[in-house]
């Protein structure tokens, strides 16, 4: 989360880049839900998915708990400084953007699973921003290990964006790249949620379900809200020619205070300004 700097919402010319440094940053040995290691050498059969979400808290949440994912972890990738710091990343001089990345067997995960829950857990319309958190770290991406996941990728955003369209929203902005060097973050971001049950948290069900291949299209549905969802009162970015606008947009989406749960903040339809204005209940 970025509260309070200025936000970069472009990529930094080579002479701003940061040099970074050839010291690796720790990393905890096990994983605090899974209880697997966070660094290979991984089980035989083993693959990696790394995704771009935003805030890479909630979305290395969202992937330990997809059953059969072996381990889960966070850093940086996508850009250019060598082992790169989170306030160096948050900088937008080092191109970087925050990715979780899931360790999964294709024989007890498929990965098409986890684009599911890539698609369908924050705004793949939103340029170089997820909510109030806005610069190229938290834009929406996806790097692949090998043409297999390219092509799998890249047919799931065929898919969604027949979605999203049949239900009157925006182009997709995700970025789906071959996935360069990998740089661990900080080990307190580590399973972060878990450490901080009460921790921020800006994902959740984007409105729009992930058909998945060979199935149609499903209609568009909301989730319960049994919570007042504030207006954050902020412009939406979007790229030149999205001219539908985001889906956050679109959908006059907020971000609500959920005080009666761990996930901080979440994804949710904007309620009536009388609604929005009331105390937050069970």
């Amino acid at each position: 989360m970025q509260l309070f700097q200025r936000r970069h919402v472009q990529f930094p010319p080579p002479e701003h880049v940061l040099r970074g440094r050839d010291q690796r940053m720790p990393v905890p040995d096990r994983h605090l839900v899974l209880g697997t290691p966070l660094v290979g050498p991984w089980p035989e059969g083993c693959r990696l998915a790394s995704f771009g979400m935003g805030c890479f808290w909630g979305a290395e949440k969202f992937l330990w708990k997809v059953p059969g994912v072996y381990s889960t972890f966070v850093g940086y990738q996508g850009g250019i400084t060598p082992n790169p710091t989170y306030h160096e990343v948050c900088s937008g001089r080092t191109a970087h953007a925050e990715v979780a990345v899931a360790v999964y067997h294709p024989a007890a995960v498929a990965y098409d699973s986890l684009l599911k829950v890539f698609w369908e857990n924050h705004d793949p319309t939103q340029w170089m921003r997820q909510g109030g958190d806005i610069g190229t770290q938290y834009r929406s991406a996806i790097y692949f290990a090998d043409a297999e996941q390219e092509a799998q990728a890249r047919a799931s955003k065929a898919r969604y964006q027949q979605s999203l369209t049949a239900a009157g929203f925006g182009e997709i902005v995700t970025e789906i790249a071959p996935a360069g060097p990998f740089y661990y973050a900080e080990p307190h971001h580590q399973q972060y949620l878990e450490a901080n049950p009460y921790g921020y948290c800006n994902h959740g069900f984007c409105q729009v379900g992930y058909p998945g291949p060979g199935r149609e299209h499903p209609p568009v549905s909301f989730p319960r809200l049994g919570r007042a969802c504030v207006r954050e009162g902020m412009p939406d970015a979007n790229p030149p020619g999205n001219k539908k606008g985001s889906l956050a947009g679109a959908l006059g989406v907020s971000w609500r205070r959920q005080s009666d749960s761990n996930r901080g903040w979440s994804f949710c339809r904007a309620l009536p300004y009388h609604l929005a204005m009331a105390p937050c209940e069970k």
